[in-house]
């Protein structure tokens, strides 16, 4: 087996992330026992460096000898690089004004300019490190398809006559999540969250808690190659580097390991961003949650670069920008006993399908979760009950829809619609071309927004959105 890092491969760290392998589809949490990497070889390596102790010898490689972007655009480094062990990495520019670098290795322009590239080996036993000269042009025109269209059709299904409000989006079109304030938690109006992100057209995303506190998402949330949230329930679709969109029904889990300086023991979360609302919870929390946790927490254990910095208990902790927090709550604390301050920490998200077949959404940077799925291969797919929707609403009552499909070119619609329930919905999407098609957020939270003007109005605001544009502010 060979291994490669990041979202198509090996083990990286966010602060540490351990991302699943292309070739097995699935996650290995890292072990001691695990330090027997096979190497792998590339023809036209560019730049390689290796570390100093033949015993933990590493070799980082990168197909170029520099990495060049134009400014506003993105880039996956990850899943160019070649690792020759399993093993954690880190990434980090020297000048994030003018390029910045998350913990999967996406790395994102944002002027003119020039910074350096560092990706370095942190898993306890290894050395090595790689520097990659990064230059960034000014920002050029997108080429595209063809430009994104609204527009209005009167549709019949189930004998009944819906106006349908849609926008066709090209393929390759930028895509991200957009988060109410930047922040896993806050709400904001459509419009808003749109023009936080400078983006051209938005609809809203995911179910979110409207009217019991703090209004988390309840879907899957991925943006830039991170997931954000995970649901865990009903449809997901996501959105490719090649440009093409994918729809399943994603579920996520993590597994992570500890390593002190004599044991190394397992541990898993099922939560990332979501505040506690029953006695027990094993939950991540990243600086997608914004600052702190936003409630005190009974302990918490506070990583940063990889290392337990603290464990804090009985307050509501800080969320580094490098690193995360993990709270262990109820029949889930006992976890918390394995964390000591100054042990190395990291975790594997791994995708499978709602029956539990393996998943390979490495290559995916943006994602948002709701349904439930309308279409399949072109023809009506509707089981809301197996993909664990209870709400009548859902079920079997009528109300305004949001949605999206994915057409045989790789297009995309954006669609709303008032007074469906979810077997028209489907029959909706059908005649208007799609081959995929889920359910997105509806009711009051039904919105679509296209170029400064609100088509069709939210009546509330919200966690969440998918956004589109050609300069979009990641």
């Amino acid at each position: 087996m060979n291994w490669k890092t990041a979202g198509l491969a090996a083990t990286m760290m966010l602060g540490v992330l351990a991302v699943p392998l292309m070739e097995t589809a699935s996650a290995v949490p890292y072990k001691e026992s695990d330090k027997s990497g096979i190497n792998r070889t590339a023809s036209n390596r560019a730049q390689s460096i290796t570390a100093e102790e033949p015993a933990g010898q590493v070799t980082l490689t990168y197909p170029k000898a520099s990495v060049a972007l134009t400014a506003g655009t993105r880039e996956f480094i990850g899943s160019s690089l070649i690792v020759s062990e399993k093993v954690a990495l880190t990434y980090q520019t020297g000048n994030p004004a003018v390029a910045k670098v998350n913990t999967a290795g996406v790395i994102t322009a944002a002027a003119a300019g020039s910074t350096t590239l560092t990706i370095t080996v942190v898993s306890t036993g290894y050395k090595g490190q790689l520097k990659l000269p990064v230059k960034v042009s000014a920002a050029q025109p997108l080429k595209l398809g063809f430009s994104p269209k609204l527009e209005s059709r009167k549709v019949t299904a189930g004998g009944k006559s819906f106006s349908v409000s849609m926008v066709t989006i090209p393929k390759g079109m930028p895509v991200t999540a957009g988060i109410a304030g930047r922040s896993v938690g806050a709400t904001q109006p459509l419009s808003a969250i749109a023009k936080n992100y400078n983006a051209d057209i938005a609809i809203n995303g995911t179910f979110f808690d409207a009217y019991s506190g703090v209004p988390d998402p309840y879907g899957n949330i991925i943006r830039d190659g991170l997931p954000e949230h995970i649901g865990n329930l009903g449809t997901t679709i996501g959105f490719k580097w090649d440009g093409s969109a994918v729809m399943d029904s994603l579920r996520i889990k993590i597994f992570g390991n500890v390593e002190g300086s004599e044991r190394t023991s397992g541990w898993y979360a099922y939560f990332i961003n979501r505040k506690p609302t029953s006695g027990s919870a094993a939950t991540l929390f990243t600086p997608a949650r914004g600052a702190k946790l936003g409630f005190a927490a009974a302990s918490a254990v506070i990583v940063e670069n990889g290392n337990v910095k603290r464990i804090a208990y009985g307050e509501n902790a800080e969320i580094p920008k490098n690193g995360y927090v993990l709270v262990f709550l109820g029949a889930e604390k006992g976890q918390a006993g394995k964390f000591k301050v100054g042990d190395k920490v990291s975790y594997n998200v791994e995708y499978q399908d709602m029956n539990g077949n393996k998943l390979d959404w490495s290559q995916v940077h943006t994602a948002i979760g709701a349904g439930p799925r309308l279409v399949k291969d072109g023809k009506v797919s509707l089981n809301a009950a197996d993909e664990g929707f209870r709400d009548p609403k859902i079920l079997s009552g009528g109300g305004a829809r949001s949605g999206i499909a994915i057409l045989k070119d790789g297009s995309v619609i954006i669609a709303t619609v008032s007074g469906a329930t979810m077997k028209q919905w489907a029959q909706v999407m059908v005649q208007l071309g799609a081959r995929q098609a889920m359910n997105l957020d509806g009711g009051a939270s039904s919105g679509l927004w296209y170029k400064g003007k609100s088509v069709t109005s939210a009546g509330r605001e919200l966690s969440n959105a998918l956004l589109f544009g050609e300069k979009l502010k990641w």
